[in-house]
């Protein structure tokens, strides 16, 4: 199970060496002319959310309250001979005192839980190779494959997930993206605390059809601990749209096989599988989805780690992690936009997909968002997600209980 790290040290032994052969081919004042003319004709940036979030749960916690504002500060220099860079900062905080709630760190144990602890980090630093067809980065970055589902930025949290490695977006044809990263280092949402070790291989490859996009992955994902847990995935999606008169339909369609390995247990299996179909008629966009990840007998729910997990099953996060019965997801949307803005009304219907002697049934969920941008720099918007437990609620593998999530938020970005 144990991935050799010689891959990686040839990958970054080739992109120095090229990086090197590169920069050789300037005279000494040339090449200090072009970076000092890169450094000095970058970009500073800025990105900051201001967000209120509340937690009402149906068990012995306390309801939890946080006020907290990210602020996110960066400069990409500009380009030498392809070659730039990025750094980013990131600080996260509780303001006006408001923070009764369970940070997931070690603070507020007695509330539930809002994952917003305190930190200031790095939130990004790589250099950059850009052609025409290969875009490569070497050092901490934000990886988003496809729809997120697998690989993702987790953006929703004020401390975002990016990772320590290096990725190759390479297009050597019009209609074929072909993507590689390594991965080193998972840096969570958690602050610094719960980062983790890895030895992570991303594949994803492309290609447009008549029918859609249709896409091919392999996610080798292995937790460089003493724990040796590892996840082998493999899959194929197809997302597409047509049009008819004045209506565009889409369909996407996906399945997916893994393999989970640890330490001094039996491999498990589970597989994963997304039908989703939608219209969009007069500004009004409508969706019906069912997905389903899958279980192994009852002992291994289908697990997405490096998801942005958020987006997915609910917005009230009852799902981060698969029960081990796996999970059956059946949901609708609609979406249009009122006064400039985007609304959606969401509804979920969730259940096992491996029968248990306890219950079957893990509830239902209403979410409901309105956002807005105004002008070019500032955002507002609000977000709601109540949780029923049903059946579920009454035992099982995790003790599901009614739950209710409010957001209140304002951003800017320069």
């Amino acid at each position: 199970m144990k991935r050799t790290q010689a891959f990686l040290t040839h990958r970054q032994s080739t992109f120095l060496g090229a990086s090197l052969l590169a920069l050789s081919t300037f005279s000494p004042t040339v090449l200090s002319d072009a970076i000092a003319e890169a450094l000095t004709s970058g970009t500073a940036y800025g990105d900051f959310r201001m967000r209120y979030e509340t937690v009402d749960q149906d068990n012995g916690l306390d309801d939890a309250a946080a006020l907290t504002l990210r602020s996110r500060l960066g400069y990409k220099t500009g380009a030498a001979n392809g070659f730039s860079a990025t750094i980013e900062f990131e600080d996260s905080r509780s303001v006006a005192g408001v923070d009764d709630y369970n940070n997931t760190i070690g603070n507020g144990g007695e509330y539930s839980v809002i994952a917003d602890p305190g930190t200031t980090e790095l939130d990004q630093g790589f250099l950059q190779y850009k052609t025409d067809t290969l875009t490569s980065k070497l050092g901490r970055q934000v990886i988003k494959l496809d729809n997120v589902r697998f690989v993702g930025d987790v953006g929703w949290r004020q401390d975002r997930q990016t990772f320590d490695g290096l990725s190759f977006d390479y297009s050597p044809l019009e209609d074929l993206t072909v993507k590689y990263a390594y991965i080193e280092q998972r840096n969570r949402i958690f602050a610094e605390e719960k980062d983790i070790d890895s030895k992570d291989h991303l594949i994803n490859a492309s290609y447009k059809t008549a029918l859609g996009t249709l896409t091919g992955y392999a996610y080798l994902l292995e937790e460089d601990t003493d724990a040796e847990l590892a996840f082998d995935t493999f899959g194929v999606r197809l997302k597409g749209a047509t049009s008819t008169g004045d209506i565009k339909l889409m369909y996407t369609a996906e399945f997916a096989s893994q393999e989970k390995s640890s330490q001094g247990a039996e491999d498990l299996e589970a597989d994963y599988m997304l039908l989703e179909g939608g219209a969009v008629i007069g500004g009004i966009t409508a969706k019906l989805g069912y997905e389903v990840l899958g279980s192994d007998d009852g002992n291994f729910g289908f697990s997405t780690p490096l998801a942005t997990l958020h987006a997915f099953n609910g917005w009230s996060d009852q799902f981060l992690g698969t029960p081990n019965e796996g999970l059956v997801d059946v949901y609708a949307s609609v979406s249009g936009k009122l006064a400039g803005g985007k609304w959606v009304v969401a509804y979920h219907d969730f259940s096992a997909d491996e029968d248990s002697d306890i219950s079957d049934d893990f509830g239902d969920e209403i979410n409901i968002s309105y956002g807005k941008k105004f002008g070019k720099h500032y955002s507002a918007g609000i977000k709601y997600a109540a949780y029923s437990a049903d059946d579920a609620a009454n035992g099982g593998a995790k003790n599901y209980v009614d739950t209710d999530k409010v957001w209140v938020w304002v951003g800017a970005k320069f």
